[in-house]
């Protein structure tokens, strides 16, 4: 019988915790809420849609959210000018650049923008290293919160050999380093990866991470693996096709309500800790 790894459940016990966590900051800090700023470039639906369920996660556990918007004319001069009066804020504890932005914006150099402290989805290249070298960082916001979602369930990833599937920066990349910081031996694949099927059967873990709806076929999978599932398309597909997991693999993650509820959940955390660390600084 799997474990249904549900992050819905898990993000909703934490935040509980976190509301008294803020109450607890705001009692040292006379009363100053704990902010999350996001900037929106351009009009994409479903980017809208994310960025007003991370306002509304903020505001459930007691803290606020400025939402700035561009328009999809808006250049990476905009885009870095935003981002230098969030950073020069001290009401600001967070900042997300939400991705993706139009192609005209340079990402990178705006992510890389972002001052270390209030990089709270763990997406500049100072915070990537430090969370590769194991040191303190903020991590990438889904896959530290998928390591969260183990931790919960109490699913030990050391000596496990992993497969995660895609290699993006703010997700299959650090998701690889998190795990083998946690002593799992990992695969990293990718679309381009020769003889795909056979890398996954050698998983005891498989974090589909690609962007491809049902992209890894459920055959693939071996018995008794524990399948996280990254993605998050239309129709409510993931990248991993979820037929018979069920009745098979040790633990699976839902599409939708397992990873994307946690990487909310670790965003407002993280802009907490923030906002935590900002507080003992000035006393």
């Amino acid at each position: 019988m799997s474990t249904f790894l549900d992050g819905k459940a898990v993000a909703a016990l934490c935040e509980r915790e976190l509301s008294e966590r803020v109450e607890a900051l705001k009692a040292r800090n006379g009363g100053q809420t704990p902010v999350l700023a996001t900037i929106l470039v351009g009009d994409d639906p479903s980017s809208a849609t994310y960025v007003n369920m991370k306002g509304n996660a903020c505001r459930r556990v007691g803290m606020d959210s400025i939402a700035i918007k561009l328009p999809m004319s808006a250049t990476t001069d905009d885009v870095l000018a935003a981002i230098e009066r969030l950073n020069a804020d001290d009401a600001v504890h967070g900042i997300l650049l939400q991705h993706p932005v139009p192609e005209h914006v340079n990402e990178r150099l705006c992510f890389d923008s972002i001052a270390i402290t209030k990089d709270v989805d763990g997406v500049t290249s100072h915070g990537f290293g430090l969370m590769a070298l194991g040191e303190p960082a903020f991590g990438s916001a889904t896959p530290a919160g998928i390591m969260r979602l183990l931790a919960h369930y109490k699913i030990d990833v050391s000596g496990k050999r992993a497969v995660v599937v895609g290699r993006s920066p703010i997700l299959g990349k650090p998701m690889a380093l998190m795990l083998a910081n946690a002593n799992a031996t990992v695969t990293l694949c990718h679309s381009k990866t020769l003889n795909l099927e056979a890398e996954i059967r050698r998983a005891e873990i498989v974090v589909g991470a690609v962007g491809r709806p049902n992209f890894i076929r459920s055959n693939w999978i071996s018995d008794g693996a524990i399948v996280i599932d990254a993605g998050y398309h239309p129709g409510g597909l993931g990248d991993i096709e979820p037929n018979g997991l069920m009745d098979r693999c040790a633990a699976v993650t839902p599409v939708p309500g397992g990873v994307g509820p946690m990487t909310i959940s670790t965003l407002i955390a993280q802009t907490l800790s923030a906002a935590e660390r900002a507080c003992s600084a000035a006393q």
